[in-house]
């Protein structure tokens, strides 16, 4: 999806085609918004399976699954098994947990990076000293990924743990000194990649101005600077943004989650110090993203392990017969609200499937309010993964398949011929990361009239770009065809007048493909 996922898969689709491993291209131009690890990810995977969404997803799913096994591994090892189990089977389908694995950015690589190294922190702190290899690998792949602040996840736990614990001597534990230097060890490609791009080339044009350092950007402008809001990239902060984004991201297991906190703040009597090693690093992770100038309802599926840990031990240790059943009923209603959602959707979006997607819907309804657990614990679950079936069939067999008519560049990318993946391709008045994907060849960004006249000198070739745009040029005698006429709309950014059938050809606008013969 546009924009963020397509723009992550057509960079690594540029590593692969230009055989460049060192320099990012996005946009037409040298991009520095994120580190290397998962474009680099991708493209190992476009060199296996070939540059395709499935290519550019695979890597990502892996990581999810093993961001899974530690997430069970640690709730095993600092709470119990029971707590371990009934945590992955909370996280494998929270909302966002599933969404990052459809629209996928930088997250499953960043979560499992940040749960696998603190797990083999904690066996590496119980005596098992390899343990601080693969700790320290996790740890560099997840600042690679992201940036320095994700030591802020991964140590700061620790941190509240040693102080909390007394351990004072800990801050001088040669074993994570060693732990930091293999850090900055496996962090080397990363900086070498920025050093050659940038730093060796300050006559480049980067946010608007030359004298770029790659190295200065990555240890802070895009961490301290996006959270002070004083880097080239900005945003606008709101500290409650992330409490009510929780409440929808973490879906169905939200009101779970709300009530472990309340039980671990209130009544949890404990209060293993160890165990501060996942409430700390919550805690701080969650304070630093709602006080930053910079701010995506994404940020937050990092601390998704960590709250399925949390609920967990909660609805298995700290959850009355009272309480569960209390729960149980807000998922009936959660299940029932989303039916009314959905049913809302279907009749004002129009979706040609209507009437079997509202038949499924009702089935699948109807299954979770009749069945039953032998516990009330099961039931409670049983309803959560009624609410997520519901929310699941609706969204990947339905809805996306309908929005994603309006992605207009890999609508009109299909219509390229495989067998023209040597004839040029370029956009021109109009952004398309997806187009840029989809398109057998490697599509140049063209940015101005006087470029554009020299791409259109090497005939035959594709142009993408606005129907306006493309009519003037029909138009002014130029000989071409028009391959594909497609609706465009930004999809990740819904309105009103876009869900309403009756108002959706307001504000959607044409994009064509024209081949140059």
């Amino acid at each position: 999806m546009e924009p963020d996922g397509a723009l992550y898969a057509t960079i690594a689709k540029h590593i692969v085609l230009h055989r460049d491993w060192l320099n990012l291209f996005g946009d037409g131009h040298d991009w520095l918004d994120k580190p290397h690890f998962p474009f680099w990810m991708a493209a190992l995977s476009y060199k296996l399976f070939g540059i395709t969404g499935f290519g550019y997803k695979l890597p990502a799913f892996l990581f999810w699954l093993a961001g899974i096994y530690y997430t069970y591994l640690t709730a095993r090892d600092l709470f119990n098994r029971p707590t371990a189990i009934l945590s992955i089977t909370i996280y494998a389908v929270a909302l966002h947990s599933t969404l990052f694995n459809f629209d996928v950015r930088a997250e499953p690589y960043l979560t499992t990076c940040i749960v696998g190294a603190v797990w083999h922190m904690l066996r590496a702190s119980r005596g098992a000293w390899l343990h601080l290899l693969p700790a320290a690998l996790f740890a560099a792949c997840g600042v690679m990924t992201k940036g320095i602040f994700v030591l802020a996840t991964i140590g700061g736990g620790w941190v509240i743990y040693w102080i909390i614990a007394g351990q004072w001597q800990e801050f001088l534990n040669y074993r994570w000194w060693i732990f930091a230097a293999l850090c900055l060890l496996f962090i080397m490609p990363e900086l070498y990649s920025l050093y050659t791009q940038f730093d060796l080339h300050p006559e480049k044009i980067v946010f608007g101005r030359t004298h770029v350092s790659g190295i200065r950007f990555f240890f802070w402008d895009s961490q301290f600077g996006r959270f002070f809001n004083t880097g080239p990239i900005k945003g606008s902060g709101s500290p409650a943004f992330f409490l009510h984004t929780t409440l929808w991201a973490f879906l169905p297991w939200s009101a779970a989650l709300t009530g472990a906190v309340i039980y671990l703040v209130r009544f949890d009597r404990e209060r293993e110090p160890a165990r501060w090693i996942v409430y700390g690093s919550t805690l701080i992770t969650f304070a630093l993203f709602s006080f930053s100038g910079f701010q995506l309802p994404h940020y937050i599926v990092i601390l998704f392990p960590y709250f399925a840990i949390i609920s967990a031990f909660f609805l298995q240790s700290g959850a009355s017969a009272k309480v569960l059943k209390a729960l149980t009923i807000i998922q009936v209603i959660t299940l029932l609200a989303t039916g009314v959602a959905i049913g809302w959707l279907l009749f004002r979006t129009g979706i040609d499937s209507k009437i079997q997607a509202g038949i499924i819907t009702l089935v699948l309804i109807v299954a979770g309010l009749f069945l039953r657990g032998r516990s009330m614990l099961e039931s409670f679950l049983i309803k959560g993964y009624a609410v997520a079936a519901v929310m699941y069939v609706f969204l990947f067999f339905f809805f996306y398949p309908f929005l994603l008519q309006y992605q207009a560049g890999r609508q009109a990318a299909v219509d390229i011929p495989q067998s023209h993946q040597a004839v040029p391709a370029a956009i021109y008045g109009v952004l398309s990361y997806s187009f840029e994907f989809y398109a057998p060849q490697d599509v140049q960004v063209v940015r101005n009239q006087q470029a554009l006249g020299e791409f259109l000198a090497n005939k035959p070739c594709y142009l993408f770009t606005s129907k306006t745009i493309a009519d003037s040029l029909l138009h002014s005698g130029l000989k071409a065809s028009t391959v594909a006429e497609k609706p465009y709309y930004r999809i990740t950014r819904l309105k009103p007048a876009f869900i309403n059938q009756k108002t959706r050809s307001d504000v959607t606008e044409a994009r064509s493909l024209l081949y140059v013969n």
